[in-house]
């Protein structure tokens, strides 16, 4: 969830190292700082944004031509300028303060020995500055220092336990950076001038400085050198890993008329629906499929031989694959599982290897979600497949099969678009497993097609209900908590609608299955309570009704998202908004718009930091 920029050249790179952190900001950080080599080690950090860091530079007048920047998301230690990165080594007789050290190092992810290693580093007389696990990694690099860097680090990660992406460098060796990675993405950039290469978690950091990436492997150490690199494994084997020619997008879009990225990529979705289905003439397997050069990769050898599904993800993900499993079932007729990846890595579970394992992610980098795989793959299921946005993630590279949707870069730490396009890719999934099973008529799969290829046109007859919205937002914005409830295919869109509500304006918001009300949630309802209501015209429109009816006798304020055809009408107590007319099994798409705008413009009227949430992070890639 941290970035990482690093480079090795023979200009000053502190203008290179700030921008690629500027062009990661939209992961969600609460610090920042780089580091350079001049004559010893230089850097600045700071707790405000990367643009206060850009004038603590020019102030300083910090410039190298080796270095390494990062912005942090806090695991151990309050955000706080001694708690940032980069972290000095501090050895014995060295004071925390003093400008010495031998060793600067960046760090994203977990390391869960970091007590052990720091009482052992203390009692040889290592000073430490901060609370955070990754100045231990400092302080060990140094420990084992004895002339060459890259064989300080290779000894150092063998200490490590847990999940890291690292960049340093050494006052001792200048124009040389080691970097290494184990459960936290990280990339190599080939530059194109001067023999200069860089580092990144991200190949957006490094976007109109380099489109030759190199996409390290885990457990890969790679020493960057002007002019040259090189990469060994895991098995200390030297290896030659890809080249591959990445047109990174440079950052987010100009916001045009927009206040904030995230209104900006709701209104995104008709278009990136639009383009995650462009070219879909017919249904087959063969959307699917892999990588060519990757082996196994034919989904419609997979998919003829799996004969359930598993799937892992987390978040808003998560959520998506809840909503994915009533169209498994009922369209495909697969039994479905859907879990917390976090969860299903720590418990008991029963393989089966003609399980077909979904992975769902928008970055394709998810700490949790790759680790489950990982498990998933470990236990025999080796049938894998994934949605996912990013077609250069290290996802996509470990699973069989996939699907890229094509929502853009999304920019807005709550995810919008993403979501949206990922239910699109899941349903052309459950019709390709449909089909595959023999369970999918022609008529079924043209009357499917015809109802995806007008999603655009829905949504956008949906987001002209922005100025209604916007009035049901005045009174959320009074308010400190939401009741959201829906059933069936809708219940996990309830829950969508409730963490959007939370991410972004700070209200308390739980939703429930409408059935539930009764068992519990009916005791927190009183007119302070608004009750949001997803309300379908499906076939279980008229229980729903009544569960609206144990509301309003309670008091409870009910916010209705109505189909047309419905028959629920505005009164004392109930606000409706007309939806358009039912849309079958794609409804969810649709109903979960006006929820996303529902979230925005309540955070708007509390005046919270739509795009950056307090707390909260884009890309989640650390346990």
């Amino acid at each position: 969830m941290c970035g990482i920029v690093g480079a090795v050249s023979n200009r000053n790179i502190v203008p290179i190292l700030v921008q690629g952190l500027q062009r990661l900001e939209y992961r969600g950080y609460d610090s920042c700082g780089v580091a350079v080599h001049a004559g010893g080690l230089k850097r600045a950090r700071s707790t405000s944004r990367v643009a206060e860091l850009l004038d603590q530079v020019a102030t300083d007048h910090i410039e190298g031509t080796t270095g390494i920047a990062h912005t942090r998301w806090a695991t151990h230690g309050v955000p706080a300028v001694h708690n940032a990165h980069p972290h000095f080594s501090h050895g014995p007789g060295d004071s925390a303060e003093s400008r010495g050290g031998r060793i600067a190092l960046v760090h994203n992810g977990i390391i869960e020995n970091y007590i052990e290693l720091r009482s052992a580093l203390q009692a040889r007389g290592y000073v430490f500055a901060s609370q955070t696990d990754t100045e231990v990694i400092a302080h060990l690099v140094d420990s084992l220092y004895d002339g060459d860097l890259f064989d300080a680090v290779k000894s150092a990660v063998k200490q490590l336990h847990g999940a890291y992406a690292i960049a340093v460098f050494c006052k001792d060796e200048p124009h040389r950076v080691i970097g290494a990675r184990a459960g936290s993405p990280l990339i190599l950039g080939v530059g194109k001038e001067g023999g200069e290469n860089f580092l990144a978690s991200d190949a957006m950091a490094l976007a109109g400085v380099t489109d030759q990436i190199v996409y390290l492997e885990e457990g890969d150490l790679v020493d960057l050198q002007l002019g040259r690199y090189w990469i060994v494994d895991k098995s200390n084997k030297s290896v030659t890993r890809p080249v591959k020619t990445v047109l990174a997008h440079s950052g987010a879009a100009e916001l045009g008329p927009y206040r904030h990225y995230m209104q900006k990529e709701i209104f995104e979705q008709p278009r990136a629906i639009g383009d995650t289905l462009e070219g879909i003439q017919a249904v087959v397997p063969e959307l699917f499929d892999g990588p060519s050069d990757k082996p196994g990769s034919s989904a419609h050898r997979v998919f003829q031989e799996i004969d359930s599904v598993l799937i892992l993800a987390c978040g808003t993900s998560y959520y998506s694959g809840c909503t994915a499993k009533y169209w498994l079932e009922s369209i495909a007729k697969l039994p479905t599982q859907v879990e917390i990846a976090s969860e299903y890595r720590y418990r008991d579970s029963v393989p089966d290897p003609k399980t077909l394992v979904v992975t769902i992610t928008q970055s394709g980098e998810t700490a949790d979600t790759l680790a489950a795989l990982r498990h998933a793959q470990s236990l025999g299921m080796t049938n894998t497949l994934t949605i996912c946005n990013v077609a250069t993630s290290a996802m996509v590279r470990e699973c069989k099969l996939a699907y890229i949707t094509r929502a853009g870069v999304e920019i807005g730490v709550a995810s919008t678009k993403a979501f949206t396009t990922q239910l699109a890719g899941l349903f052309l999934l459950t019709l390709a497993l449909a089909q595959a099973k023999g369970r999918l008529s022609g008529d079924e799969e043209q009357r499917h097609l015809k109802a995806m290829r007008h999603l655009p046109a829905q949504l956008s007859a949906v987001l002209a209900l922005e100025p209604q919205i916007i009035s049901w937002a005045e009174d959320f914005a009074l308010k400190e908590n939401a009741l959201f409830l829906g059933r069936g295919l809708h219940y996990p869109i309830a829950l969508e609608g409730a963490l959007k509500l939370k991410e972004i304006t700070y209200i308390h918001a739980e939703a429930y299955a409408a059935g539930e009300l009764k068992h519990g949630p009916l005791a927190l309802v009183t007119s302070e309570m608004p009750v949001v209501t997803v309300a379908p015209n499906d076939t279980l429109i008229e229980k729903l009704k009544s569960n609206m009816q144990e509301v309003r006798a309670r008091g409870g304020v009910l916010y209705v998202l109505a189909d047309a055809d419905s028959r629920i009408e505005s009164e004392v107590g109930i606000h409706v908004i007309r939806m358009p007319e039912h849309y079958g099994p794609l409804s969810p798409l649709l109903h979960v718009v006006p929820l996303q705008l529902l979230a925005y413009h309540t955070a708007c009227a509390r005046g919270t930091d739509v795009d950056k949430p307090r707390n909260l992070a884009k890309s989640v890639t650390v346990e």
